[in-house]
Order: structure tokens, then sequence, then C-alpha cells
């Protein structure tokens, strides 16, 4: 067996982001930029009125004062000529200033009649204006490559006229169950049998992780049926057979897989719980096997799956372990390095009371995997733990 450490390093080992693809502005919210994305204009693009009233010179707008009214500026339609001395032009939110304009009398500090506006209020400093490039100039990168796009990137993209934006494409991962014992949920279960469910939070994960989940169904416990698994998952990046794995007479899946051309890594993890956890290469996929029961499926996803779609899909690595005290004590730890189901309230860690690896509900509650490094001391309530973030 290997440590949790070299395991996650040889599936890591030459791993790089994946191709870029462009997407539209509207979908680009969660995708991950695949080079700098520069503005390709200014913004705003010209001095802009930043309220209602009449463009004016700033010397010129003394309270009292009369000002001849020589035209309008509404958006999209600019005055075509300076503004002189003595003069002002009516103007609207957004529009561009016209030059020789340093101010704008917002339209409740003046009387009109006519052509002409008297000054009520005293102004005090040059306002209302928002100069060209107040919020970016050409050129100027609005994502970095490998920056998480959010709900605003798409509007600042649009901003910058900017219509589709590049990306890395998100790994496709195909994930197949394995076992004659498991039926789909819905149905009447004969003795012996049971539901087959953990996929349904695999692609959940993944695609909470930046990939694209496939689930292939599952396979019975024969050879030629997990081959055709295999065989239908080619062409995607990733392959996770759930189940299967372990040394009983009817786990047939890394045979299946060698029959299939593929090359083993590693066939066990010094981790609990999910010690079966192997990993292979088939063509250009990598494959993460995981064990069947639910918390080694999902505690090993978390540990292995989850960094290389990150790694393929072009994320930095994030920092997902913190520390915290334990508000309930645990006992030493074994020889294998042990994830522990745990809440964590923001602060301080409490563990699922039962950490058995075959119940889901302790996970459904979890949002943290508490660490124990091989034969560690117990904890005692306010001991300072490691933990990993689940969600």
């Amino acid at each position: 067996m290997i440590s949790v450490a070299e395991a996650l390093a040889i599936i890591l080992n030459g791993v790089d982001a994946l191709d870029a693809e462009l997407v539209a502005l509207e979908d680009c919210a969660g995708r991950i930029a695949a080079r700098d994305v520069k503005a390709r204009i200014t913004q705003p693009p010209f001095a802009a009125s930043a309220m209602d009233g009449y463009a004016a010179r700033f010397d010129d707008a003394k309270k009292g004062a009369t000002l001849r009214v020589i035209g309008e500026a509404p958006a999209g339609a600019p005055f075509e000529r300076p503004i002189g001395a003595g003069e002002a032009v009516r103007i609207f939110t957004g529009a561009c200033v016209p030059d020789g304009a340093d101010h704008i009398i917002i339209q409740e500090d003046v009387s009109r009649d006519g052509d002409a506006i008297v000054v009520k209020e005293a102004q005090s400093a040059p306002r209302h204006i928002r100069a060209a490039g107040i919020d970016f100039l050409e050129g100027k990168i609005l994502a970095e490559n490998g920056e998480v796009l959010n709900e605003v990137h798409g509007a600042l993209f649009a901003a910058a006229n900017i219509d589709r934006v590049p990306v890395y494409r998100r790994p496709r991962v195909a994930i197949f169950s394995n076992g004659d014992e498991l039926m789909e949920p819905g149905g009447d279960l004969k003795p012996g049998q049971i539901i087959n469910s953990n996929h349904y939070a695999l692609s959940a994960l993944v695609k909470s992780w930046g990939g694209e989940a496939s689930y292939l169904g599952c396979a019975r416990d024969t050879e030629a049926d997990i081959v055709t698994k295999f065989e239908e998952a080619r062409g995607t990046d990733v392959i996770v057979p759930v189940g299967g794995a372990s040394v009983g007479d009817y786990d047939f899946v890394k045979t299946a897989f060698l029959n299939c051309g593929g090359e083993i890594a590693f066939e066990k993890v010094a981790v609990r719980p999910g010690k079966p956890t192997w990993f292979g290469r088939l063509g250009d996929a990598r494959i993460v096997g995981l064990p069947g029961n639910p918390a080694s499926a999902i505690v090993t996803a978390t540990l292995f799956v989850r960094p290389l779609v990150a790694a393929l899909g072009g994320r930095d690595r994030e920092a997902l372990e913190s520390a915290a005290p334990m508000a309930a004590p645990v006992p030493a730890n074994g020889g294998r390095e042990a994830y522990l189901r745990a809440t964590f309230d923001g602060d301080k860690l409490t563990p699922a009371s039962n950490q058995d690896s075959s119940l889901l509900r302790p996970f459904a509650e979890a949002n943290a995997l508490i660490r124990r490094p091989p034969h560690a001391d117990p904890l005692n309530v306010g001991d300072t733990a490691r933990f990993v973030r689940l969600r």
C-alpha cells in the first residue's frame, strides 16, 4: 500500500489543463479563464454625465449667473461642438459630455426660461462627470488565466466589447457501478439486493468540482459486462468505476481493465475508509477506481478525483485543509491515514457518532473530514485537528 500523498502525486503526475474552448458570455459563470481576458475598449469610452442637468464650464456656473442653452445631448447623440463661455447644453444621464464642459449643473439647481437658465444654487466644485476609462481602459486585464469566472464577469466582458471568452474545457468524467446486488431506486428489492446509490453523490460532486459527469449504468459481475463499460467510457478524460475492486471471487473490475489494455499504477492506498482505491491509465484517460461502500467512495473521490478534475480543468488547487478545535474526543488512530466525517460550525469540529463506511446519512449532514495521520494520538475536547472542507 502507498500513502495518500504518494497516491495523489501519482494521479497528478503529468496532468495539464485541457484545451481551451470559446463560450458565450451567458455560459461563462463558473468556468475557468484559459488566458488573460483583456478589454477591447475603454469603459466608459467617453466622459459621461452622471446626472440629468446642464453641461457647462464650472467657472461660468456661479450662483445667480445666466447661461445660454445652445442645444441638447441625450444618451447616444453627442452634442457636436465645444461649449464656450456663458453657454450650457441640456444633458441626460449617460450622455457624452461636450468638449469644453467640466461640470454638470443638476437640473434642480437651475431655473429655465426659454433658451436661458439661471443658476440658483452655489456649485462647490466640478462634479457629476464620469471620466473616460474610470471603469477600465482598453487592454486592461479583466480576468487572469486560471481565474474562476463569476456571475458578473459576463456583464464585465460585454462592457469591454467581448462576445465570447476562452475557458478551459470541463473534464469529462464517466462513472459506472458494479455489482449483481445493486438495483436502481424505485423498484422492489429481492433478498440480498441493495439500492445503487453512490453514483448520485459522485455525479453531483464531479459537477460541483467543475467537471461534466456521465453515468454509464451498472455493470453486472461478469468480466464481459465490465469490459463493455470501459469501452463505452473511452474518449472521456477520467473514468471512475465504483466497486468490484477488492479481492473477492466476483471482483472482476481490474481484470477487465487490464484486458482492455489498461495499465495499473497502484492498487491500494493506506487510507481509512477507502483502502481498495486504485489508479491506472487507459489510453489518454485516467482511471480512479473507488470502493463500493458509500463513505469509502465519497471520501476517496474527495481526496483523489476532486484534485484531478481541478487540475484538468485549469483550476489552482484550492486550500481545502484547515484546522479547528475538537468539540468531542476521538480515539487514537491506527496505521492508515483516516478521514472522519464531521460537522464544522465555524468554530469547532464535531465528529459523526458512527463512522461505518456503509453509512450515507452522516455524509449528508457532514461538511468536513477530520484528517488523522497514521498512529495519531487521541484527541480530547479543545485539541486542534486538521480537516478537509467538503463544501
